[in-house]
């Protein structure tokens, strides 16, 4: 099927091999650019593509110009939220509705550059089913947001029973068996550089250097959601917090013992000493309790996970869509 989308000018609609899904938060100062460097990129592969942008309950025009990119060319697609449901729903959102034998997932601020999918083709064409980008280099980020992310990439790596990669994002190219598996994983709080890994398959990486915003603000720059970012993380795919409460409790009760039989020996054999007053006793009290209070709040972060899995909700809402027969 062909469309005409301006003078002299016709697409051929077919079927996409590939489809690159792009979340949209506020960045209507970078989707012409967006789309401009993906047909730059997309274009010589003679291959039929798709660029689907989920528009994840923006409050600027993100709306307006996914419509306009969809009027100009027929192969852009859009999905609108009803409201911000947050980034891991928006990817999901595009994973459910791609159609390419393979999708390529990218963020929208082009710090994952386009011009590295062709390699990431390349190397699916030889056979690997997920190819991951590796940030040998993080351009325009802060120094304590490079610290921070380097340590938890090292820490999730090793408290997790999933073999993520180090230094990776979502920035990846995924086979179609591949996301047919994660479309059928509908557990709510998600954390998609977890799920990848877990789902197996053959897997490699591309090394690339992370560039700058193009425009607009970072999204992931306040420490209250790194915080969210990481605990969801931890969380979903670790039981080490709960396991550390328990050697925790367990440390607390030998020490408990111990002391027990210091005071003891103390009280029958020694000297009347300061240290066994209410002071000692007022301290302890809150050590524990606040031992205590750490292992509650640890138990309720799954608690609540369990809760939000129960309630079967929708992971998200879609208002408006552009390029979808409904």
């Amino acid at each position: 099927m062909a469309r005409e989308t301006g003078p002299g000018v016709t697409v051929r609609l077919m079927k996409p091999v590939f489809t690159i899904v792009a979340p949209v938060y506020n960045e209507e100062a970078v989707l012409p650019e967006l789309y401009r460097r993906i047909s730059e990129v997309m274009n010589p592969l003679g291959d039929p593509w798709e660029l689907l942008l989920v528009d994840d309950g923006s409050r600027d025009r993100s709306a307006e110009i996914i419509a306009q990119l969809h009027d100009q060319d027929p192969r852009v697609k859009g999905i609108s939220f009803s409201r911000n449901f947050g980034f891991q729903e928006a990817v999901t959102a595009g994973l459910d509705h791609s159609s390419g034998d393979a999708v390529i997932l990218t963020d929208a601020d082009l710090q994952d550059p386009p011009e590295v999918i062709p390699e990431m083709i390349a190397k699916w064409r030889q056979g690997y089913e997920v190819v991951y980008g590796v940030r040998t280099e993080r351009a325009g980020e802060s120094w304590h947001k490079k610290i921070t992310a380097k340590l938890f990439y090292r820490l999730i790596h090793r408290i997790t029973s999933v073999n993520i990669p180090l230094d990776t994002g979502d920035f990846r190219l995924m086979d179609r068996k591949v996301v047919n598996v994660l479309c059928q994983m509908k557990e709510r709080n998600r954390f998609l550089r977890g799920m990848v890994p877990w789902v197996g398959f053959k897997q490699t990486g591309v090394s690339f250097k992370r560039s700058p915003r193009f425009a607009g603000e970072a999204k992931f720059s306040s420490y209250r959601r790194m915080i969210k970012f990481a605990t969801n993380a931890i969380t979903s795919f670790s039981y080490v917090p709960l396991q550390m409460a328990t050697y925790l409790g367990f440390l607390i009760a030998v020490i408990s013992g111990l002391a027990i039989l210091a005071v003891v020996l103390l009280r029958m054999f020694g000297p009347d000493t300061p240290l066994l007053g209410q002071a000692t006793t007022l301290v302890a009290v809150l050590f524990l309790g606040g031992v205590q209070l750490i292992s509650l709040g640890i138990i309720g972060e799954y608690l609540g996970r369990i809760y939000d899995e129960v309630k079967g909700r929708p992971l998200y809402l879609s208002a408006r869509k552009w390029g979808f027969d409904e």
